[in-house]
């Protein structure tokens, strides 16, 4: 999946919009992070952590948790490797998280 096609699907979602910079644009609902690349083949998104392990399990080529994320409502998607239909999912659960 390239960066384009996550800022396109993304923005697809009601009320996300994109901030960030150009180096690292980030799409928000209600001023919220959903996702942001760290690079062009980096993706972080935030994600329910009721929900993160079952992610994880599904995706394994496609998703991590590096320590400093341990804690917090994130995953690392590795665009490069990332199954198209699973970051779609995790962007679809830090939609639905971010919006209420």
């Amino acid at each position: 999946m390239t960066p384009e096609e996550v800022g396109r699907y993304a923005e697809s979602l009601p009320q996300v919009k994109r901030k960030g910079t150009e180096q690292r644009p980030a799409w928000y609902v209600h001023d919220r992070l959903v996702v942001r690349l760290q690079d062009a083949g980096t993706a972080v998104i935030r994600v329910p952590l009721s929900k993160r392990e079952a992610l994880l399990e599904s995706y394994p080529d496609s998703f991590g948790v590096p320590p400093r994320m341990e804690a917090h409502h994130k995953v690392e998607a590795y665009l490069d490797e990332a199954d198209p239909d699973g970051v779609r999912a995790a962007i679809d659960l830090a939609w639905e998280m971010q919006r209420r």
